[in-house]
């Protein structure tokens, strides 16, 4: 299946304040060296559950949601699901 966001998957960034609202909402360490690479693994997991609405793709994998602005591929946030 066809899916922009994994043909653009070079293309994904985040900004500084990006990376601080991940980290702080993911809870993720500073063993995380690298958000994005992080995120990117997480969202080229065959199990990621990939979807489109409007303008941002969500991404849901191993209890935590991306949001992926769909034109620039910025990572707006991560947040874990309850």
């Amino acid at each position: 299946m066809k899916n922009e966001l994994l043909e653009n998957i070079e293309k994904l960034h985040t900004t500084p304040m990006g990376i601080d609202r991940i980290r702080h909402n993911l809870r993720l360490g500073d063993d995380v060296k690298d958000v994005v690479v992080w995120c990117r693994q997480k969202i080229l997991a065959t199990d990621a559950i990939i979807t489109r609405q409007g303008k941002n793709w969500y991404v849901k994998i191993d209890g935590c949601e991306f949001t992926v602005n769909a034109y620039s591929f910025t990572i707006i946030t991560a947040h874990t699901m309850r």
